[in-house]
């Protein structure tokens, strides 16, 4: 099959259901997934994007097939099984408190193998990261995958958002991750999880030791963020914004630099640091983690300043 008829961007990963404890004897469910996000807000961009990742069968999966379908994705790389869920029981929203039940839930049976024929031919960038890269047997799937596109040719981006699932097990994977990417987003909650230690500064001195040749994209919350390449940093500030929802601000700063690396590949690391911090910031403007659009994202552009 023709490349062109491939979407240009992947993100492989976990799709799965938040639990949101809401009073007492409330909840409600949110799609969410933090490898599905990224895949949402690249296809809200205007990217030709795809989800690679299996869902179960029952109403949490057709909800997130739903949803799959609704924010344009390829639903060819979306994978059904005959599964249980994987949910995310978030018990505490001030501050976020949670843990995850998926005990062979279908996101652990995704088969690579059964993805598109030739699709690799289409794809430029290939996103990886979230829980799934601690889930095994998924985590070894993913990391096979990663490094045969590595071999391809295939561009890799990898954002490990730090869970309580990563401990000293994920230590291995995380460094594999860190010497395939092209491109590592981290933030510095992130760094102290995966370090487990306070000493931020050194945590990430050692995540670029273990590959110079990345752009890193270091964000800081409401401190803004920056942008490593080779010898060359970076720094922006947000745009000053009424903040709606912090959820997906990380996906979306993410997606916002890829989108600038795949269409604006004239501009130095400074543009692309502005959009991918104008992206973060559109994020925040709606509730549900809302992936922004270009328009979006150009008009907070002029407020988001290089320091």
């Amino acid at each position: 099959m023709n490349a062109a008829n491939f979407p240009r961007f992947v993100s492989a990963g976990e799709a799965l259901t938040d639990m949101l404890r809401t009073g007492a004897d409330a909840w409600s469910s949110q799609v969410g997934g933090s490898t599905w996000n990224v895949a949402r807000v690249m296809a809200r961009l205007g990217v030709p994007s795809a989800f690679a990742g299996a869902v179960s069968l029952d109403v949490f999966g057709d909800a997130l097939a739903a949803a799959t379908e609704a924010a344009g994705l390829d639903r060819r790389f979306l994978q059904r099984r005959a599964k249980s869920p994987l949910l995310a029981i978030v018990h505490e929203l001030h501050p976020p408190t949670y843990y995850f039940i998926g005990d062979d839930s279908a996101d652990l049976h995704f088969d690579a193998a059964q993805l598109p024929g030739g699709w690799m031919q289409g794809a430029q960038w290939v996103h990886f990261g979230g829980i799934s890269l601690a889930r095994e047997p998924l985590a070894g799937k993913l990391v096979a995958l990663a490094q045969e596109l590595k071999a391809a040719g295939v561009k890799i981006s990898y954002d490990p958002n730090f869970r309580i699932m990563m401990d000293e097990r994920y230590d291995a994977t995380l460094r594999r991750m860190v010497e395939l990417a092209d491109v590592i987003k981290v933030s510095d909650e992130d760094l102290a999880g995966l370090f487990r230690h306070d000493d931020i500064d050194g945590a990430f001195a050692i995540l670029r030791s273990w590959n110079r040749h990345a752009t890193y994209l270091y964000t800081r919350g409401a401190q803004g963020a920056a942008l490593y390449q080779g010898g060359q940093t970076w720094q922006a500030a947000p745009p000053v914004i009424e903040v709606i929802d912090s959820v997906g601000a990380g996906d979306a700063s993410i997606g916002g630099l890829l989108y600038s690396l795949m269409y604006r590949p004239d501009a130095e690391g400074g543009q692309h640091l502005r959009f991918a911090v104008a992206a973060g910031a559109g994020a925040c403007l709606a509730a549900g983690g809302a992936p922004p659009s270009v328009q979006l994202v150009e008009s907070l552009l002029e407020r988001t300043i290089l320091g």
